[in-house]
């Protein structure tokens, strides 16, 4: 499903619970999109504000809760104090988090989809979902960490 179709559907689902497809609902459902999720709370709302400077705090968290609610925006918890969010989508991915600069990578893994078959056919359970956060070190913070270790020489 497309960009714009995902946000045809929330905004269908809105509208079919009863609730309001304001302009800020609009434009933070654009943002989280856009960015292909993995935002938080406050850079949802800084990128907001480029837009509708007018626009609340407490406007994107009522929002993101609205959203989570109504089962189409998933919350995050990447090995860090605040949350992350992304829209719910049908395709099964997963998650590579870096310690050291926040980069989040999605991947999808045909193995690790073997394994989960495997997991419900050997224990006969029904897997509903699968969360998986692989956290370490991306390759250009490794690079960083190497330039700048005890005893190696430094290109400044």
């Amino acid at each position: 499903m497309g960009e714009e179709e995902r946000a045809s559907t929330a905004t269908q689902i809105l509208r079919a619970e009863g609730k309001r497809v304001t302009p800020q609902r609009t434009l933070l459902l654009r943002i989280i999109q856009q960015n292909s999720g993995h935002l938080d709370a406050d850079e949802i709302y800084r990128q907001a504000r480029e837009n509708y400077p007018r626009i609340s705090l407490s406007t994107v968290y009522r929002t993101v809760s609205l959203l989570r609610e109504l089962s189409l925006l998933e919350e995050l918890h990447f090995d860090e104090e605040h949350h992350h969010y992304e829209m719910v989508t049908d395709t099964v991915h997963h998650h590579l988090v870096c310690t050291g600069c926040g980069q989040i990578v999605e991947f999808k893994s045909p193995a690790l989809d073997e394994l989960c078959v495997g997991l419900e056919r050997e224990h006969g359970f029904a897997l509903e979902r699968v969360h998986i956060d692989a956290v370490g070190r991306c390759q250009e913070c490794q690079r960083r960490s190497e330039r700048n270790a005890p005893g190696s020489r430094s290109r400044v």
